[in-house]
């Protein structure tokens, strides 16, 4: 306000909104945020002064308030926001899969499991495995522990915590879609945990130096890349 008042302008509460709006994507790509804060940055002011000025009532905001926090809870710690794979992805991933015996199923996991999209259609498709996801925001946990709850997924389970707590070296097969910022150090936790054989799969983020063993192209709106490492 000071800045448009020593230039003589006059924008109104819409244009300084927008203006502020701007000046904080700038300061936010500065600063090396990623890229989905830049927009969270430009869309915030003009967002709330168009909600102030439809009036609506307060329980509204906090409403709006308390769902956001229960599906972003970490993430300005995490850095990881939730990202939702394709169907597409999905059939990429179970062609992944390994086989399984009848006296030992091969086992899953998927790190940050968002909405249970991944285990409940590879529930269906593979039922010779067996499924765990790890989600650390209330809401999608709640989301995804009904949905295989109703769907009667018995070979699928998902708990509400930080992927860091996992014992990757259950599982057959590792799942991530995150974001950059994690990519290093959960190399290092798979390098150290992971049995010779396993499988870690990383949709669209790769591993700082590390070339994958093979690299799929998912023909999804995102044309997404699942990025495969034989340990």
């Amino acid at each position: 306000m000071v800045i448009t008042r020593g230039l003589g302008l006059n924008p109104g509460l819409p244009g300084l909104a927008l203006a502020c709006g701007l000046l904080a994507a700038a300061l936010s790509y500065i600063a090396g945020l990623a890229r989905w804060w830049l927009w969270i940055q430009a869309g915030f002011a003009p967002v709330l002064v168009l909600a102030l000025g439809l009036q609506m009532p307060p329980w509204i905001f906090l409403t709006a308030f308390l769902v956001l926090l229960a599906v972003y809870w970490s993430t300005f710690r995490t850095q990881v926001p939730l990202y939702l794979s394709s169907s597409k992805v999905w059939h990429a991933i179970e062609a992944l899969l390994p086989p399984s015996t009848a006296h030992k199923p091969f086992s899953f996991i998927d790190l940050g499991s968002g909405l249970g999209g991944v285990l409940t259609h590879l529930a269906r498709a593979r039922p010779d495995g067996r499924y765990t996801g790890v989600e650390s925001a209330p809401l999608p946990w709640l989301w995804s522990w009904l949905r295989i709850r109703l769907g009667g997924h018995q070979q699928c389970s998902v708990r509400w915590g930080s992927l860091w707590d996992c014992q990757l070296q259950d599982y057959d097969v590792i799942f991530a879609y995150l974001s950059p910022v994690p990519m290093q150090e959960l190399w290092q936790k798979a390098r150290t945990e992971m049995r010779p054989g396993s499988l870690f799969i990383s949709s669209t983020f790769s591993v700082p130096d590390q070339t994958p063993h093979q690299s799929i192209a998912v023909e999804d709106m995102h044309q997404t890349k699942l990025l495969v490492w034989r340990m």
